[in-house]
């Protein structure tokens, strides 16, 4: 069991330091949003890519050290949370203490980057919004305004002025 502790420990060591490395690069990723750096921001998503894959492996790994720790337990392994597995350690001062420890990095460093998450979401949602704004001021300008002829039946017939903006005909 110390050995399934021990790399149970060591897989949230690991998820912890990539979380955090996904949080820096996060934090990149904003300033790269505000320059509106396209090519930088591809860039910077392959490499959140990376760390991501590096995550899923970590997190199936966690999930098998889980597994065998509930099979030696006699336990769920759905009831083998940081928590409980804290409330269980109670005999074994040291691993509680790391566990205890790495419950709140991993928290404090999960709740950073929803944070820094959300930011890039509302910086992305208004350089949308511009950019769709841009796009209709453009085809604005690029558009000649309706005349108000209408048809026998009282339908507007939808024709445009020129596209000089005035006749100057003699």
């Amino acid at each position: 069991m110390a050995s399934l502790m021990e790399d149970f420990i060591d897989v949230l060591e690991r998820e912890n330091e990539e979380y955090q490395r996904l949080t820096e690069l996060s934090n990149e990723k904003k300033q790269i949003i505000i320059d509106g750096d396209i090519p930088a921001l591809e860039e910077i998503t392959s490499r959140e890519q990376e760390i991501a894959g590096v995550l899923k492996n970590l997190e199936n790994k966690r999930e098998e050290v889980v597994k065998d720790m509930s099979i030696v337990l006699s336990k769920e392994p759905e009831e083998l949370t940081i928590t409980n597995m804290i409330a269980f350690l109670n005999k074994q001062p040291n691993e509680r203490q790391k566990l205890t420890e790495l419950r709140e990095n991993l928290r404090e460093t999960l709740e950073k980057m929803a944070d820094i998450n959300q930011q890039n979401e509302a910086l992305l949602h208004h350089a949308m919004e511009m950019t769709e704004f841009d796009l209709t001021l453009f085809r604005s300008m690029r558009q000649a305004p309706e005349t108000a002829n209408y048809d026998k039946r009282a339908n507007n017939t939808g024709d445009l002025l020129g596209s000089s903006g005035f006749d100057a005909r003699q």
